[in-house]
């Protein structure tokens, strides 16, 4: 039923956006030097590692100066970069991995290997599901990075604190998981981004 719907609400999507995602694409292309998307490997269910989709928000090779964006003023960032991160359009292209069965509307957001590495046996059951656009983590932490600005070693409470309490909410999430949960979920994240 969860595919179903998976694949329903995605191609719903796709169809219904597709012009904005054309105009966003156009306004990528002329804001600065690169390609339309940024493509990234994230780990997916059972541990897989996958190919996720966004909009490219960053200047061509910013993920060599770090992987987490660090506060809004993060000059690797474009000018169209930061209106789409603002409103979490960049993680529109997602739809597509939704498509294709690598995520899910509603489940734990993928992380990256470097990561998921440092979790505890406890922490890896959030890979027995599929990956999500949206979590109970993703709305509480709306502004991890700007929680991050300002903190000298950011990457060391990122580890430390907040990846570890997301994966608590993902957790929490997988015991709770049902169509009410998710569509709870969808609407709380909709009245967070607006």
């Amino acid at each position: 039923m969860k595919r179903f719907v998976d694949i329903t609400l995605s191609l719903f999507g796709l169809l219904i956006l597709w012009p904005f995602l054309l105009i966003i694409a156009v306004l990528i292309l002329f804001d600065s030097k690169g390609g339309v998307f940024f493509k990234q490997t994230r780990v997916g269910n059972n541990n897989v590692d996958f190919l996720l989709y966004k909009f490219r928000t960053m200047v061509i090779g910013a993920e060599q100066k770090g992987q987490i964006t660090v506060g809004d003023k993060d000059n690797r960032i474009t000018r169209t970069g930061y209106f789409l991160r603002k409103y979490k359009l960049d993680e529109l292209p997602q739809l597509l991995n939704v498509l294709k069965g690598d995520m899910s509307i509603v489940g734990p957001r993928p992380e990256v290997r470097k990561y998921v590495d440092m979790y505890t046996i406890e922490q890896k059951k959030v890979l027995q599901v599929l990956p999500g656009l949206t979590d109970y983590a993703s709305i509480e932490y709306a502004n991890e990075n700007m929680l991050l600005a300002g903190v000298g070693d950011w990457e060391k409470v990122y580890v430390e604190q907040i990846m570890p309490d997301k994966l608590r909410l993902n957790l929490k999430y997988i015991e709770e998981k049902s169509l009410m949960t998710d569509l709870k979920i969808i609407f709380k994240t909709i009245a967070k981004i607006i």
